[in-house]
């Protein structure tokens, strides 16, 4: 049985209220703030970090911020093609579509930083903590993709292929709901389970086992994964999005080898 007919009755606009009009993606991005900022603060207080719940609150604005400055500005610069340049204008309309998870990282890395720098709060447990919740973030953002019908997958005959309205009326592999599970819900059940233990496991243990999973699963995913057509494929088989995916397994990699020789002791306030 397919899933064509699921597909058709879903509609992006959760709903309208006279001239406003709320989209499943929008109310996406709310639950999963919201969300993280809750797992933040529940693992810190199991972590006995001593952070206030206005701590969590002002690090979660400032990945807010970062998160929408950096997704946007990553697509405009390696997913544009040129588009962007003759239409400077179209980079502040988000509601137009195209953002970029890489950039996403990046700018909730910066955004969160500030903050903690603001605040005299660690930057590295602050990292830790923001990655345990973000994969739940992620899981509701590619529901939304799905919902919207885009980033869909390529040709299948496997009996869940979806047919897509932009898809050319053929049944594809509904490479969103991969990613929801394997980079929001798996990865979350991972980080999540690593977290219980008390005392918390080092500094840099999170962040670096985020990063290559993500960086994994990303990589893998993208071999079914339709590329964004103003783009295609780079060199055979491999896109952009995979591109981007291997210096974050590298880097992942790299952060927990330092984090298992310095064993440093995740903290909530540093001295300034």
């Amino acid at each position: 049985m397919f899933l064509d007919d699921l597909y058709h009755m879903l509609d992006p606009v959760a709903f309208t209220l006279g001239p406003l009009t709320v989209r499943w993606y929008a109310l996406a991005y709310l639950a999963g703030f919201i969300c993280a900022g809750v797992v933040m603060w529940r693992t810190q207080r199991r972590w006995k970090l001593g952070l206030t719940a206005d701590d969590i609150f002002s690090i979660v604005i400032g990945v807010v911020f970062g998160i929408i400055i950096g997704a946007r500005l990553f697509y405009v610069l390696f997913y544009g093609a040129g588009y962007y340049l003759e239409n400077p204008l179209e980079i502040f309309m988000l509601s137009h579509g195209g953002m970029s998870f890489h950039g996403g990282l990046v700018g909730a890395v910066i955004g969160g930083s500030l903050v903690c720098r603001h605040y005299g709060i660690s930057i590295p447990t602050i990292c830790d903590l923001g990655v345990i919740g973000a994969p739940l973030g992620l899981f509701f953002g590619r529901c939304a993709n799905f919902v919207n019908g885009e980033l869909w997958g390529k040709e299948t005959t496997l009996p869940w292929g979806v047919m897509f309205e932009t898809g050319g009326g053929v049944y594809r592999h509904p490479s969103q709901l991969y990613e929801a599970v394997l980079e929001g819900l798996v990865i979350f059940a991972v980080l999540y389970v690593m977290s219980r233990r008390v005392p918390p496991r080092p500094q840099g243990t999170f962040m670096g086992m985020f990063l290559a999973l993500y960086g994994v699963f990303r990589f893998l995913v993208e071999f079914v994964r339709v590329p964004d057509a103003q783009l295609g494929y780079l060199f055979g088989p491999i896109t952009m999005g995979q591109l981007l995916s291997l210096p974050l397994v590298l880097l992942g990699v790299a952060i927990l080898v330092v984090a298992h020789r310095l064993v440093r002791p995740q903290v909530g306030y540093v001295e300034r």
